[in-house]
């Protein structure tokens, strides 16, 4: 297979790779929380060829990034709802353990804890989770994250920041997990009745889908323009 023709392919399949992020992205633009992922592209350079001692250049997509720009905080009025005002996390437990969130769309389980809307529940600082008594009235969560109501103190929404946020890699359902040990959350509140909303900015996100299909179509042209010249070729030495 020629070089432009392998050169052609690993820029279809970058594209193809990048479109399913920003599909991904649009999806996801009415998700609380949700943080926008964008492609992480290098030159990748091949061993010379026995043949020709060639080296052959082609795009190499490597991993994603996020958008760390902070959503809108949209007003609900729910008292159990609570936006993240700064670059801090929540932390959950789930199945797979702690984990962090920033969609703070919570409510009540059957006993009073607070959960996720898949019924994960929220943490406190010490991990630990987060009843609030039956028929509790008045709820009020402060900008650290305490807990009242009419029934007394429930506890502290754990909320901490990482000093490498891109190494919260995202697991699904607005949550992003991490070895790194997160650290007090000094630069962040906690907004009650509110709640961030996603980051993605809808109209660059269809021009950029309208840009990259584009270049798929270009790509395409090319390879088809390549594979007519080969089979043209080939006619001909056959001929002789």
């Amino acid at each position: 297979m020629e070089n432009s023709t392998y050169i052609g392919l690993s820029r279809q399949v970058t594209l193809q790779n990048q479109m399913a992020l920003l599909a991904n992205n649009v999806a996801n633009i009415n998700t609380p929380g949700f943080k926008a992922n964008k492609p992480l592209f290098e030159q990748y350079v091949t061993e010379p060829r026995l043949m020709d001692g060639e080296e052959m250049t082609q795009v190499y997509d490597y991993g994603q990034y996020k958008v760390e720009a902070q959503g809108a905080l949209k007003l609900t009025g729910n008292d159990l709802d609570v936006a993240m005002d700064g670059p801090g996390y929540m932390m959950v437990e789930t199945l797979e353990g702690t984990k962090y969130t920033r969609a703070g769309n919570f409510t009540l389980n059957a006993t009073g804890e607070l959960v996720t809307p898949t019924g994960y529940r929220v943490l406190d600082n010490g991990q630990k989770p987060i009843t609030i008594p039956q028929g509790a009235r008045d709820i009020k969560i402060t900008n650290d994250g305490q807990i009242t109501s009419s029934a007394g103190g429930a506890g502290q929404i754990g909320i901490v920041e990482f000093d490498r946020v891109q190494d919260l890699k995202p697991t699904g359902d607005g949550f992003y997990a991490t070895e790194a040990a997160g650290l007090p959350a000094l630069n962040t509140q906690a907004r009650q009745g509110m709640l961030e909303g996603s980051n993605v900015q809808a109209v660059l996100e269809m021009t950029e889908m309208i840009e990259i299909s584009r270049k798929y179509q270009s790509v395409n042209r090319m390879l088809q323009s390549e594979h007519d010249r080969q089979r043209t070729v080939i006619q001909k030495l056959t001929e002789v």
